[in-house]
């Protein structure tokens, strides 16, 4: 089964520290079977507080997507987007 990283932004508290995120975090798909399905485009929340944006990321399997996601490229990416953003982050098994 495939699965799916989702990522949720809340908001961002540090404008700074998320560009420096946004600069290291695409690269670190290099290696990885990851597709990016959304990206930031535009969204409706329907249910729940809003969000400011969402990106999802396909993988074959939820191995793919947590060694992506525990990858040193992507670690050191990610505390960027810790100290400038406020996220929800999870991943999903697909059907």
């Amino acid at each position: 089964m495939g699965a799916m990283i989702i990522f949720i932004r809340e908001r961002i508290r540090d404008a700074s520290a998320f560009e420096t995120y946004g600069k290291k975090a695409g690269p670190t798909l290099a290696g990885h079977p990851g597709t990016p399905r959304a990206f930031y485009g535009p969204c409706e929340t329907l249910e729940g507080a809003p969000v400011e944006g969402v990106v999802v990321i396909e993988f074959p399997d939820m191995a793919a997507a947590r060694a992506w996601y525990d990858s040193p490229a992507y670690v050191e990416a990610r505390q960027h987007r810790h100290l400038g953003s406020d996220y929800r982050v999870f991943i999903t098994e697909t059907l």
